[in-house]
């Protein structure tokens, strides 16, 4: 797994936790797995009870996603004899999700897995709920979700494909533990994020544009060699 494709998976989970299906629900799926109510999630010696209660939650949440990961690597590599056919159709699909991704195309979205989450509830289960999540908030994040899983189908391996989407996971549940841990101040930095959320589309859409033009001219390499120059320059390499 290639640190481009690392790269790219976590800043898409950090993009699709700032989502505006995704962002307004977090102190209700805080309050839910940890049984503190939502007033009083910033009050002193909440933020531990929060954090523990929702490891499970991000749990089941992470899991999920890695079953999408590795099912959509497994697609891939069923056709993978033609190398370079699949990377012009990956290519082709990232733009068209780029493009959805800046309001320039419609996609139509449509809420599910409600009564996975009310199944979840009633169990009692936070590893449930989290899955149940994720399910729900995935026909929201699509484009950029369906992005990360053309990535993984392009992938080499089942294992690869699963990891990558294990990091879109972790871009998605570390700012739900900042938000755990701090909340008061979380949520005000997340608010004035997503006011400039329009922005934050445009430009993600386009790097999505970008890497969708880079697989289908096989040119992706050219990502990778200059973020392995970067990491060189930081002392990582």
């Amino acid at each position: 797994m290639s640190a481009a494709g690392v790269a790219v998976a976590f800043a898409a989970g950090l993009v699709s936790f700032l989502a505006p299906c995704v962002l307004p629900l977090v102190p209700g799926y805080l309050s839910a797995v940890s049984s503190v109510e939502a007033d009083r999630l910033g009050e002193p010696g909440a933020a531990r009870r929060v954090v523990v209660s929702s490891l499970p939650f991000l749990g089941g949440l992470v899991a999920v996603f890695v079953l999408l990961g590795a099912g959509a690597a497994a697609v891939g590599l069923s056709i993978a004899e033609n190398q370079f056919l699949l990377e012009q159709i990956a290519g082709f699909v990232l733009i068209v999700f780029g493009l959805v991704f800046m309001g320039l195309l419609p996609w139509p979205e449509r809420l599910l897995g409600a009564g996975l989450v009310q199944g979840a509830r009633k169990r009692g289960s936070s590893f449930l709920l989290g899955g149940a999540f994720a399910v729900c908030a995935a026909p929201c994040i699509s484009p950029v979700l369906g992005s990360i899983l053309v990535l993984a189908g392009d992938s080499g391996t089942v294992l690869e494909g699963s990891l990558l989407l294990a990091v879109y996971a972790l871009g998605l549940a570390v700012p739900f533990l900042v938000a755990a841990a701090l909340f008061v101040p979380a949520m005000g930095v997340f608010r004035r994020i997503r006011d400039h959320y329009t922005a934050i589309q445009l430009v993600s859409g386009a790097i999505l544009v970008v890497l969708g033009a880079l697989l289908y001219f096989e040119r992706f390499w050219w990502l990778q060699v200059y973020l392995n120059r970067f990491f060189q320059f930081l002392g990582f390499g």
